[in-house]
């Protein structure tokens, strides 16, 4: 049971990766031990295959491993406890051995508490605290650090969720801000909390990329700030706009009514990575604590250096997407 008084929260966590954090923006790849998530789903389903690719991104470079038993992804069903359990925890285990900042990747209370025990340094609850009623609490008790992201309805009612009269930003950062107050009033110490904008969730359009330009307004909520972008599918319509714009910019002929079939093909999950990296890129030099993120995928990266110099050159379609969207 937590006694700890509202205005005498715990003291802040310390994490492995905190020297790191010190000199620049950390790294987290993410591992999703499921058969369904959007980008990667089956593909670290087994616990052997998730520890094999996680020590590949910790040689290339990740800072922290997050991982996820529960796909988040537009439309996902929803898995019991006992099933996100048996997925992660043997995972949680075997990297627990080796010394690297683990984050889980949950909703639920439940599933954050058995993942702590088994050697996790973080909560990351996409949920926006709106799943399980004990979370809070939870978090107040363990005193670990936790991810809040920003977050409306369920990945089945988030896309319909979207709207924000007051302006994308006014209200994520409003919305962000009362979560915040409610972890400090129930003991979190604030310099336990990490905020998430939620890109991706209940966002659409312009909106992503009006939050990423008002990462200065989010910094000023006073807290570290992750930011997600891996292979989203706001990425992907920027790539695509992009794209379809080099191809009528060669052929001006074409116009408007360029064929479909004459068009570049929509970039797929696996075809945005150069772009997600060119993104962490961007956001780092505007001071976040973290970016999550897929690592290496054309397997040919040794370490941190070689992965972003290989997809440096690709910066040039995000200033240019960045530019299209948020001016």
């Amino acid at each position: 049971m937590n006694h700890a008084r509202n205005d005498e929260p715990a003291a802040p966590a310390h994490l492995p990766c905190d020297a790191a954090a010190a000199e620049r923006t950390l790294v987290m790849g993410i591992l999703n031990v499921t058969p369904d998530s959007f980008s990667d789903g089956g593909e670290h389903y087994t616990a052997n295959d998730a520890l094999a690719h996680a020590q590949r991104m910790i040689a290339q470079g990740a800072d922290i491993i997050d991982v996820g038993g529960e796909s988040t992804r537009p439309g996902a069903v929803r898995i019991s406890v006992e099933e996100e359990l048996r997925r992660i925890l043997p995972v949680i285990e075997g990297l627990a051995e080796t010394g690297i900042t683990i984050s889980v990747d949950t909703m639920n209370a439940a599933t954050a508490r058995a993942a702590v025990a088994a050697g996790a340094h973080i909560i990351n609850d996409v949920s926006g605290m709106s799943v399980s009623d004990e979370m809070i609490q939870t978090v107040a008790e363990l005193g670990v650090p936790y991810i809040l992201m920003h977050a409306r309805g369920t990945s089945t009612t988030m896309d319909a969720l979207a709207a924000y009269p007051r302006g994308t930003v006014t209200e994520v950062l409003d919305e962000l801000a009362a979560l915040r107050d409610r972890l400090v009033a129930a003991g979190v110490h604030g310099e336990n909390i990490i905020l998430d904008p939620g890109l991706g969730f209940a966002k659409g359009g312009m909106q992503d990329w009006e939050l990423l330009a008002a990462l200065g307004q989010l910094h000023a909520l006073g807290h570290r700030v992750l930011i997600a972008g891996s292979r989203k599918r706001f990425l992907a319509n920027a790539l695509n706009a992009a794209d379809a714009a080099r191809t009528k910019t060669q052929n001006p002929a074409a116009g408007a009514n360029t064929a479909p079939d004459q068009m570049p093909p929509a970039r797929a999950p696996e075809d945005r990575d150069a772009a997600s990296a060119a993104l962490s890129a961007l956001v780092a030099a505007q001071g976040v604590w973290g970016f999550g993120c897929t690592m290496c995928p054309h397997g040919g990266c040794r370490d941190r250096s070689e992965y972003f110099t290989h997809c440096y050159p690709h910066q040039t379609d995000l200033k240019l997407c960045t530019s299209i969207h948020i001016s």
